[in-house]
């Protein structure tokens, strides 16, 4: 009896441990958000629902999140010294990554200082870099992945391709959104595969990696939520890319389910080494029923913007939730729904969005426009989302709306 009162008195101070402040006050809860694009944003919608203090930093006037967090600024997040004496002045209670393209030595100094970095400096700083997450993932963890090489010349990619055979990928070890990612099918792409690597990575590095191509049936984003009661699940997130970019996701995605728990598996294992709290992206390739690693993300990912029409809680919220130590109860998928990338082309800093009351006059399906103010090429602006009877019909909606919607730009 006297057991069970105490195991009932640490069950309602674990309940009542969590405490948040009001922003603006000595007591605020205060989060920097490093990088503020259209994830950033709704994950500092889901902070302030929660009555946390958001501040927003990128290298950009009005990104995304600046437009909605509590005060912002503008400056390079790869500058370690600019960086570091930011988060000094803000003494935030968290420092949340927002992107791979950041100064990690920064977070390492601060986080050995005390400051909490979601979900840690280390796993930022890792899996930023192709190499260390593919060595980690591959060697230390022995999961399986594609066959690869790293390269620094034009050289030895010839040498790398001649090893691995065609079709290849190359990659430049550090890049975001499919940047100086491309297929080589041939060897008449090579020189124009590797110079697009060299100028689509980010940092000083030129080293780039080149992996074996897997003929895989399709590509999986499992989102896992490392958070304060163990590790959690969300249905698989089937996705398609372009040149190494999402364009559309759905969820749930068909899987046996040995084959999910496979991915599972290779999931927990890869953000259990990572360690810290936070919602991560893995992306795995399903090839029959075996199951590959490809990459890792410490924050939410571009895919599981589905979520913010498929579950009751988005991956934002959950990300939300895992920062702040706070429950993370059964996460229940509403059915079918899918998720359609707006993308915008051209070179413009006016862009303008028309034919919306026909776009959205479908049930069940939303709108979310980034709020970016310029496109230089090709730049995601927005998403749809729709729910249907079955993926087909989901997905065939949320095209449809991206696909009816007008842009003007001057």
């Amino acid at each position: 009896m006297i057991f069970n009162f105490v195991g009932f008195l640490l069950f309602c101070f674990s309940l009542h441990s969590v405490e948040i402040g009001t922003p603006f006050t000595k007591k605020a809860t205060k989060v920097v958000l490093c990088g503020a694009g259209e994830l950033g944003k709704e994950l500092t919608i889901e902070l302030q629902r929660l009555g946390v203090e958001v501040v927003a930093v990128d290298r950009y006037e009005h990104a995304p999140a600046m437009q909605v967090a509590h005060r912002s600024y503008v400056i390079d997040v790869r500058d370690q010294e600019a960086l570091y004496h930011l988060i000094r002045k803000e003494n935030p209670t968290f420092i949340v990554p927002e992107l791979e393209s950041i100064s990690t030595e920064a977070l390492l100094q601060l986080e050995a200082e005390g400051y909490r970095v979601i979900p840690t400096a280390s796993a930022a700083h890792t899996t930023m870099n192709r190499e260390k997450i593919r060595k980690l993932a591959a060697e230390e963890l022995g999961l399986k992945t594609s066959p690869y090489l790293f390269v620094e010349t034009k050289e030895a990619l010839y040498e790398a391709i001649q090893e691995l055979g065609l079709p290849c990928v190359i990659k430049p070890i550090i890049s975001s959104s499919g940047k100086g990612q491309s297929v080589i099918r041939n060897l008449e792409e090579v020189d124009a595969a590797w110079d697009y690597a060299q100028t689509g990575g980010r940092g000083s590095s030129k080293k780039s990696i080149v992996e074996g191509f897997i003929d895989f049936d399709y590509e999986i984003t499992l989102l896992t939520v490392r958070h304060k009661g163990g590790t959690t699940f969300c249905p698989p997130i089937g996705h398609l890319q372009i040149d190494g970019d999402y364009r559309e996701s759905w969820q749930p995605q068909p899987m046996g389910r040995e084959v999910e728990e496979k991915a599972k598996q290779i999931a927990q294992a890869i953000t259990d080494r990572l360690g810290g709290t936070g919602i991560f992206g893995v992306e795995l390739f399903i090839q029959g029923e075996e199951v590959y690693f490809s990459e890792v993300s410490p924050r939410p990912h571009d895919t599981g913007l589905v979520t913010l029409i498929s579950q009751n809680l988005s991956e934002f919220a959950l990300h939300a939730r895992a920062i702040l130590d706070l429950p993370i109860p059964l996460i229940t998928c509403y059915g079918p729904s899918a998720s359609s990338a707006l993308l915008v082309h051209g070179h413009t800093w006016s862009i303008c969005y028309q034919n919306l009351e026909k776009a959205l006059q479908e049930p069940l399906t939303e709108l979310r426009l980034f709020g970016k103010p310029n496109v230089e090429g090709h730049r995601r602006m927005g998403v749809a989302l729709a729910r249907g009877d079955d993926l087909e019909q989901a997905k065939y909606k949320a095209r449809q709306v991206t696909e009816t919607i007008q842009i003007e730009t001057e």
